[in-house]
């Protein structure tokens, strides 16, 4: 058996032991309050980011996160992000030649089928490089978390039909402006978005017409089920199917016109010849005929529903403390939720503050999604990355591509959801071929079609010592005892291979 297949076997063996047992909770000790932040605010350390938030104080430097405005991006970033042109763009612009690809396409052009792939595959990559780069390099870490964690929540997936051009403009206009604002600001945003309108249909809801054409000829339960299912009150939300009928009674109307916004128009519209003009009787009220502003009445009541913030509240206390988190901590943030009629950031700082959280119980108490594994891993390393392609790559075939989720759910952040032999060996075939520089990150993407192959780089092995202090407190002592008893071109791979760097 090669050097690699032993190592891959014994990791593999190890990490599914992954967290025999906790330990009793205790407050964390300062110098390991950095690391913990680190892991679970941001994307892991880079080098040099546990000495710095040790520095800076971590009190402070969760202050400065929950205000990212104040934090200003680095000039390189911004001019990366610059530079891809279909991430720039309107929802409009981007769905104006998303449909005259696809008229070509219709009329049997095969230049155009050609253009249309490309298009397609160059809307993807440059998505993705935004997103992985932000994540990568933004040291507004903790938006880039609570991105990840809302676009879960609210869902929507680019694989149907015309999201393909939607969902880019989704993320930066409905989801990133509002990641640690106002809840009913960010309900309300993807809710209109027309992304979200097109993927649960309800952009063909309408009162019920026997005369009305194509689809637009009766009612669709898709997103009022899953705005009360998923994105508010949970699945035990105390409401019935009666509710879910009479909710999408009263967003039928709520769509957009395809050709008016590819043309430069608005993204959501209300239309009333397909609204139900009936009485509704909804969560026990009765609401009396009002057009648009029913949906947004519904909107209102959800978004400060004590149901909801009980149960939004748990799903940030999953994302950050534990799969099971305290009840305890989850009343604490279910009462700043209320108080505050649903502030995102103030439900955050309360989370971020209480005893749960920075707790050596908590510590280590999450396994990384496939997401987080592979940002975190780029991130330890330091490599400079202007190739994205290995990350999205891998991410596929650990199962979360990305935008990739079909269903409304999203995609989990617990470790029963992760954690199988088959995605560990997936995981530490990656971090192998990372720390021995195998990884094309540093040669940028050649053009397609290529016309001369770009000549390979010398694989650049990592240092284990530079990455086992970017590590630092991260690591157990069994783990760094077990690592230093290895050859030294294996030490990397074992640290970012090893159990502790599965879970954060």
């Amino acid at each position: 058996m090669s050097s690699c297949s032993s190592l891959i076997a014994a990791l593999s063996a190890s990490a599914l032991l992954l967290a025999p047992g906790r330990p009793q909770a205790a407050p964390l000790a300062p110098d390991q309050q950095a690391v913990h932040v680190l892991n679970r605010m941001a994307f892991g350390p880079r080098p040099g980011d546990v000495e710095r938030v040790t520095q800076m104080g971590v009190q402070r430097w969760i202050d400065a996160q929950l205000q990212p405005e104040t934090i200003a991006l680095p000039p390189a970033l911004t001019a990366r992000l610059d530079g891809l042109e279909t991430v720039r763009r309107s929802a409009g612009a981007s769905l104006a030649e998303y449909l005259e690809l696809r008229k070509e396409v219709r009329d049997e052009d095969e230049g155009a089928r050609q253009r249309r792939r490309q298009l397609d595959a160059r809307v993807a990559r440059e998505a993705a490089e935004a997103r992985l780069l932000r994540a990568l390099d933004s040291p507004r870490q903790l938006e880039e978390v609570m991105v990840d964690f809302w676009y879960n929540h609210f869902n929507v997936f680019s694989g149907k039909g015309i999201d393909r051009a939607l969902v880019t403009s989704y993320e930066n206009e409905a989801i990133r402006p509002h990641a640690l604002g106002s809840f009913r600001a960010l309900l309300g945003a993807t809710a209109r978005h027309p992304a979200m309108l097109f993927y649960l249909d309800n952009a063909v809801s309408s009162a019920p017409n026997p005369n009305a054409k194509g689809k637009a000829g009766g009612l669709n339960e898709n997103y009022a089920r899953e705005l009360m299912e998923l994105h508010t009150l949970g699945v035990d939300g105390g409401y019935s199917q009666r509710d879910v009928t009479e909710l999408a009674r009263m967003l039928t109307g709520w769509t957009f016109d395809q050709r008016r916004l590819a043309n430069g128009g608005e993204g959501f519209r209300f239309d009333p010849r397909r609204h139900d003009k009936g009485v509704k009787t909804w969560l026990g009220q009765q609401i009396a005929p009002a057009g648009q502003d029913e949906g947004e009445h519904a909107l209102d009541v959800l978004a400060v529903h004590p149901t909801t913030a009980r149960h939004v509240s748990r799903q940030l206390a999953r994302y950050f403390v534990s799969d099971d988190p305290p009840p305890a901590l989850v009343e604490r943030m279910t009462a700043t939720w209320r108080a505050s009629g649903g502030d995102i950031r103030a439900v955050l700082r309360t989370m971020f503050t209480s005893s749960e959280f920075m707790s050596t119980e908590a510590a280590g108490a999450k396994f990384k999604t496939p997401y987080q594994f592979v940002v975190s891993a780029v991130r330890a390393s330091g490599a400079p990355v202007l190739n994205v392609n290995p990350m999205v790559n891998t991410m596929s075939q650990l199962g979360m591509p990305l935008y990739g989720c079909q269903t409304p759910d999203g995609y989990k952040n617990t470790q029963d959801a992760w954690l199988n032999p088959d995605a560990l060996t997936r995981r530490i075939t990656f971090a192998t071929a990372l720390a021995g520089g195998r990884l094309p990150l540093a040669v940028p993407p050649a053009p397609a079609p290529a016309t001369t192959p770009a000549p390979a780089p010398k694989p650049v092995a990592l240092d284990p010592a530079s990455l086992q202090a970017a590590l630092a407190g991260s690591l157990s002592r069994r783990t760094l005892d077990i690592v230093q008893q290895q050859p030294e071109r294996l030490r990397a791979a074992m640290l970012l291979g090893s159990p502790d760097f599965m879970q954060r």
